[in-house]
């Protein structure tokens, strides 16, 4: 699963080491994959999101594999907590805008306090996460990278899933501005957008139901299988490392070839 050792020197572009990054979501999920792998290919790793308990697990994982992580529990719709927290972490070098939640109704059924809900966090807890790493990038002078996470909803028409793939529509447009304004300080901002990831936010139905969904997730994929947190922990680790490093204001997308758009 984790094929980084602590000798980084066979793939160099992909070293962390002495680089401080910053996870929010990382309690699980894809923020608990990506905290782990930027640990293990060598960053100390600053690790945020509201669900204390699972927090700590995923600190005890990185210390467990030889790494470096700090928790902070806070919630990201909290732009002066948040703040604070990157403020203590120090220089950035690394920002991955991971935390996110799912709200499913149709367009005649949403009400204002669910896509309130879901903007608070899908898309005004990137941007303050954004801004503050920005902020730290600029001010101590990093050529850092930015990670935000979209998603392959934004991509299709999915019926219920309008809060979710209109916020997730924003994060890609917050993307590619920050690059333009950002990209004169050196500082990298692209965004991630997975397909279908096995975690806790997408399994919300009884069992016999997701096992349908994921199926259908499955026959659309030509790679025949749906994903795993690690596959997109993967493609922020190359969006984080030197090796995207003439990469900004892109949509990395890991979808297993679901969507395929220009």
């Amino acid at each position: 699963m984790w094929p980084y050792g602590p000798d980084m020197t066979t793939l160099p572009a992909y070293d962390l080491t002495g680089r401080t990054a910053f996870v929010t979501g990382a309690a699980s999920g894809i923020g608990r994959a990506t905290a782990r792998l930027l640990a293990q290919a060598g960053a100390v790793v600053h690790c945020a999101d509201r669900d204390e308990h699972g927090l700590k697990e995923t600190a005890a994982l990185v210390t467990g594999e030889g790494g470096t992580a700090h928790t902070h529990p806070l919630d990201v719709t909290d732009r002066a907590a948040l703040a604070a927290a990157v403020g203590s972490a120090g220089p950035l070098h690394v920002m991955a805008a991971v935390a996110g939640i799912m709200h499913t109704s149709t367009v005649l059924e949403t009400r204002d306090e669910d896509l309130d809900r879901v903007l608070a966090v899908n898309f005004k807890g990137v941007l303050y996460a954004c801004q503050e790493a920005a902020r730290s990038m600029i001010a101590s002078g990093t050529a850092g990278s930015i990670v935000t996470m979209a998603s392959g909803a934004m991509d299709t028409a999915s019926p219920g899933l309008l809060c979710y793939s209109v916020t997730k529509a924003a994060v890609v447009q917050l993307t590619k501005t920050l690059a333009v304004e950002a990209g004169p300080y050196g500082i990298r901002v692209n965004a991630v957008a997975p397909g279908w990831i096995r975690t806790p936010m997408t399994d919300r139905h009884e069992p016999a139901a997701q096992q349908q969904a994921e199926a259908a997730m499955v026959r659309h994929s030509p790679l025949r299988r749906v994903g795993e947190p690690e596959d997109i922990a993967h493609a922020v680790l190359h969006l984080a490392s030197d090796a995207s490093s003439f990469t900004t204001g892109q949509i990395l997308r890991p979808n297993g070839g679901v969507a395929m758009p220009w």
